[in-house]
């Protein structure tokens, strides 16, 4: 499709194209990975590296719809976090994934192809259930890792409390024969049983799973029999993971996924959210980044 007067010049690894559901989207290929990008939430649908099978989950039910939150990949969580605790009927985690993001660089300069986009407070966000100005940068890498990287800077002339989350979704095979680690011994909130100590062993699936782990910077690996690769996410400028999982029950209950897709995700989600949400002084700039890596099979760590 032809590139709008206002865009950046693509570089011959990117291309703009109009995708399912009349979506704009940005397909990357390079030598060392290719990937896609929705305009709409700067919404990752695809990573995969030279060489290796798809990094992360989409669900093949997913609506690609304007306005519609898609299904899979890493949708941008923000302003807030699931529902909104005060507003009943504002969006679940907030309207940045809803609304289309303008891409404002894109460059191939090595072997990584940079997509730069920006979300600005209008109208529409300032009558939302949080009413502040901000610029908000998403800075994509693209190449033998994935780096996302969210930036956000209070234009208001009052502080602002934000949370954020790149809610991650990670292919596997099985879900049942995957575990997480890095998260041992680190106390969480479960959404559905309540708060928990550590629990001294990896994360593994046999029931629902959504859980909050708060003050922690630690990286995680998904790994175990069920999962064709062994995937790490590094963060920074992160104190919260979330780990989620619907299992068969929550999902049937779920249009945009379809019965049995439970069992090929996880998400493992770099947040900033409850206790840890950012407070932002006007003028004050934040950046949470999350770096995805495709490692050898085996523990994260020796």
């Amino acid at each position: 499709m032809p590139v709008r007067p206002d865009s950046p010049a693509l570089p011959g690894a990117v291309r703009l194209e109009t995708g399912p559901g009349g979506l704009e989207v940005l397909r990357v290929e390079s030598p060392v990975a290719t990937a896609e990008v929705h305009l709409q939430g700067a919404h990752v649908t695809r990573w995969t590296p030279a060489g290796r099978e798809p990094v992360l989950f989409m669900s093949e039910r997913s609506a690609f719809l304007p306005g519609v939150p898609i299904r899979g990949g890493v949708p941008i969580c923000f302003p807030w976090f699931g529902a909104h605790p005060a507003v009943e009927g504002a969006p679940a985690h907030g309207f940045a994934r809803r609304v289309p993001w303008r891409l404002v660089d894109a460059q191939h300069p090595a072997d990584d192809v940079v997509l730069t986009f920006r979300l600005t407070d209008d109208e529409t966000t300032r009558s939302s259930a949080w009413p502040h100005r901000f610029s908000a940068t998403y800075t994509v890498t693209v190449g033998r890792e994935l780096r996302l990287a969210l930036s956000v800077v209070n234009t208001d002339d009052v502080p602002v409390s934000v949370e954020a989350a790149l809610h991650t979704y990670l292919a596997v095979t099985d879900v049942r024969a995957v575990r997480v680690e890095g998260l041992e011994d680190q106390p969480y909130v479960d959404r559905g049983t309540g708060a928990h100590p550590g629990q001294g062993a990896p994360i593994e699936f046999t029931a629902e799973t959504d859980r909050i782990y708060g003050g922690t910077t630690a990286t995680t690996a998904v790994t175990g029999e069920g999962v064709p690769h062994t995937v790490s996410v590094a963060k920074e400028g992160s104190r919260s993971t979330v780990v989620w999982n619907p299992w068969s029950e929550r999902a049937a209950a779920l249009a945009d996924l379809a019965d049995d897709e439970w069992t090929r995700m996880v998400c493992v989600e770099t947040c900033n959210v409850g206790a840890d949400a950012v407070r932002l002084e006007p003028g004050q700039e934040h950046t949470m980044a999350a770096v995805l890596r495709v490692l050898p099979a085996g523990p994260l760590t020796p």
